[in-house]
């Protein structure tokens, strides 16, 4: 299976309170974003990562480099509009049926991605997607779910959900054909993306995580580095 990253974004919140590292260079417990995902992803199987970074980002680069000398990555250098643009520029680099994206700022528990993953290789639907039932985020996802964990709808204000989106997505490659259709036609958002996968009858379940921590503030690596210990 294939794997991926999203850091393509600016980390602008984190750069306006003075962090002198680009996110995906951030430590947590002495190991950076980046690298800490890529390994949890060998771990669990990966036969190669894709990892998507912006143009400025030179010591994300160069980083990334270092790495290749340890591990199977694809680098790819391009600025898009939004995370939904950056997934498509995955489209390239991912064979095979089934494959794993997470935003580089998510932190999880590794024992509990190993289950994840483990679910999604013998999993029949679409989409597997990481969930968490802590809040911690200036605009949230809300998943709403059935008593099955089917994933019937999501919502950017929703009092009656549990779950919000924990920037982990296993998904099928199908994918890729509406989310062309979607780019030619202007849309920017990931969680309009989502929405027009239950709108066209995609199959999608949630995956409880138990905590995540999206490393967005100074505040949250803090938070990361406690909920890893």
């Amino acid at each position: 299976m294939n794997f991926a990253i999203i850091a393509a974004g600016e980390g602008s919140r984190l750069v306006n309170e003075g962090c002198k590292w680009p996110k995906p260079l951030i430590r947590i417990n002495g190991i950076t974003l980046v690298e800490r995902l890529i390994r949890v992803f060998i771990k669990n199987g990966a036969l190669k990562v894709a990892v998507v970074i912006n143009s400025n980002s030179n010591e994300v680069f160069d980083t990334l480099k270092n790495l290749q000398k340890l591990f199977p990555i694809e680098i790819i250098v391009k600025n898009t509009l939004s995370s939904m643009h950056s997934l498509y520029e995955l489209r390239n680099y991912i064979t095979g049926d089934k494959f794993c994206v997470t935003t580089v700022d998510t932190v999880f528990r590794e024992e509990v991605f190993k289950k994840y993953i483990d679910a999604f290789y013998i999993s029949s639907v679409d989409g597997l997607m990481g969930v968490t039932d802590y809040i911690d985020d200036e605009r949230p996802l809300f998943v709403e779910t059935n008593d099955k964990l089917d994933i019937i709808g999501f919502h950017d204000f929703a009092d009656n959900c549990r779950y919000v989106s924990g920037g982990i997505y296993g998904l099928d490659s199908s994918v890729f054909d509406l989310l062309e259709r979607m780019i030619n036609a202007g849309e920017l958002r990931m969680r309009t993306f989502q929405r027009r996968l239950i709108d066209e009858n995609f199959k999608l379940k949630a995956y409880p995580f138990g905590k995540i921590i999206d490393v967005d503030h100074i505040s949250d690596i803090s938070k990361a580095e406690n909920l890893l210990s």
